[in-house]
């Protein structure tokens, strides 16, 4: 008889403490937020969320307001819509909320990468030498040439013909900035004497287009190895995608390149002299190439699309790009060499600035997230305070929050080129209930977590840009040409490729 009881206790024990992992038993304390389960235990809303996580976000911001809390695959998650509570949160010291926990997580899944406690420091000292200030200025001047010889060698060699020519514009953009990132960063063939030049110019444009293919193979699988649910024949295809990247970016052979940037080098000789074995720094740089050109490429689609769609923003980039090379005593005509894009004039943009800061507001959707360390209070903009609990996430999500609210941003869905600037060129502020914000679009991130290569990611989307206009006449094939729909699958993780390509055509403007 005491042995039923024992199997019996031992059975109700196990039963309730299942219970109490599927969250069957959390319940809302006084003073926090809205708390929403949903009906499947332990997975809550995860496949409403992964299916579409702004409308998911925007209905329960409907039903709860501003701040509630949710339960996605077995966490809970406090998302925050209030844009004025984001300064206490992203400025909020790690001792209470931190990042660096779901981002490990995230980077050992993805890319095989298991970080150690100076990753994310060296990632900052080695971000803030190359690619800010002095730094940025080599680093634009290496993405410049690596675009000159993907895009214009074929002008240096004598084949100037001003006919049309047709291409699918998602991929054109992605696949030039993609392999130009690559080369600046990750160093060239190289090569003795002039003779051989060319030929080490051709190796790299074959090398970083096969590269590129791969890449973009990777980069599909991406969103739902982030989630962890690939069916078992992608998930061999991504473990061999990521032994690829691990090879083809080795340490031995990034060593075997001339021209590596300092980014690069500096960062994979620190995590050496943090003890990282050589096999883990081959995966460190695969997570760098990724989160370099993972997000670029597709936003300067959306930036040369949004222009095409619309004459009157085209016209005025197109003059402001014309002034500013004109001003800098260059000229592209035939025969002369090709236009050297410097920081100092990707300074000299506001419109330019502006368009691209536009499309970044309407495509760029990162969901910041930080793990709640201690318990803690946080206070609303009309002063209510909500308790957070140890254990859970707190998360933003500011495009829905802040970059499609149409008090902060009238006609949030239409493509405003000179919406961040006055009518005198300067800087435009933005208000809701009468109060100015800080934070009115966040396309990479904030506080400790905002993106360290924002700078050189800007200006290589610039200089992609500036090269398109300066060089080519464009257009989309249909001009009545719909935008297309974003794949939903990809809210979250940065920037949103559309689900089809579009098709235009490109000529040389002299």
């Amino acid at each position: 008889m005491a042995l039923w009881v024992t199997l019996l206790c031992s059975l109700v024990a196990s039963l309730l403490g299942g219970l109490y992992l599927l969250g069957a038993f959390r319940r809302r304390r006084a003073n926090e937020p809205p708390l929403d389960k949903g009906h499947i235990p332990w997975l809550g809303y995860a496949l409403d969320f992964r299916k579409d996580s702004s409308e998911f976000l925007k209905r329960m911001q409907r039903k709860h307001g501003d701040i509630f809390t949710v339960l996605l695959g077995g966490y809970y998650f406090t998302f925050v819509m209030d844009p004025f509570c984001f300064g206490a949160i992203v400025k909020e010291s790690r001792a209470k909320l931190d990042f660096t926990k779901f981002a490990s997580e995230l980077v050992r899944r993805v890319f095989g990468y298991q970080s150690v406690e100076a990753s994310h420091k060296i990632i900052q000292l080695s971000s803030t030498k190359h690619l800010m200030g002095d730094g940025l200025v080599v680093m634009t001047q290496a993405m410049m040439e690596n675009l000159q010889k993907l895009m214009l060698f074929k002008m240096n060699s004598g084949e100037r013909e001003r006919t049309w020519q047709e291409d699918s514009l998602f991929n054109y953009c992605y696949n030039i900035i993609f392999r130009a990132g690559y080369l600046a960063l990750y160093g060239s063939e190289p090569h003795q004497g002039a003779d051989n030049k060319e030929k080490a110019n051709e190796h790299d444009r074959v090398h970083s287009d096969e590269l590129f293919y791969e890449f973009r193979k990777y980069d599909r699988l991406f969103p739902r190895l982030a989630y962890a649910v690939l069916p078992p024949k992608d998930k061999t295809e991504a473990e061999r995608l990521k032994r690829l990247f691990w090879s083809m970016l080795s340490v031995k052979k990034s060593r075997q390149k001339d021209n590596i940037s300092g980014w690069v080098s500096d960062q994979e000789q620190s995590l050496a002299e943090n003890g990282v074995p050589e096999y883990m720094r081959d995966r460190f740089m695969f997570l760098l190439l990724w989160a370099s050109q993972g997000n670029t490429g597709p936003a300067a689609f959306w930036l040369l699309f949004y222009l095409m769609k619309h004459p009157e923003a085209m016209k005025a980039v197109k003059e402001e790009v014309d002034k500013v090379s004109r001003e800098s005593g260059q000229e592209v005509k035939p025969g002369r060499p090709p236009i050297n894009v410097t920081r100092d004039m990707l300074n000299q943009t506001p419109l330019l600035d502006s368009a691209l800061e536009e499309t970044l507001r309407l495509v760029a959707a990162p969901i910041l997230i930080r793990a709640v360390l201690q318990d803690m209070t946080l206070k609303t903009s009309d002063g209510t305070e909500y308790a957070l609990r140890k254990g859970d996430r707190v998360a933003l999500f500011p495009h829905a929050s802040v970059q499609m609210d149409p008090e902060i941003h009238p006609e949030p869905h239409r493509f405003k080129y000179d919406r961040f600037l006055n009518p005198d060129g300067t800087r435009k502020d933005f208000y809701k209930n009468g109060k100015k914000l800080k934070y009115f679009s966040m396309p990479w991130g904030a506080g400790i977590s905002i993106c360290p290569g924002r700078f050189f990611a800007t200006n290589e989307m610039k200089l992609f840009v500036f090269l398109m206009l300066t060089y080519y006449d464009l257009e989309l094939l249909d001009g009545e040409e719909e935008i297309p729909p974003i794949d939903s699958s990809r809210w979250g993780f940065g920037t949103m490729q559309p689900i089809r390509d579009v098709r235009f055509r490109y000529r040389l403007r002299f």
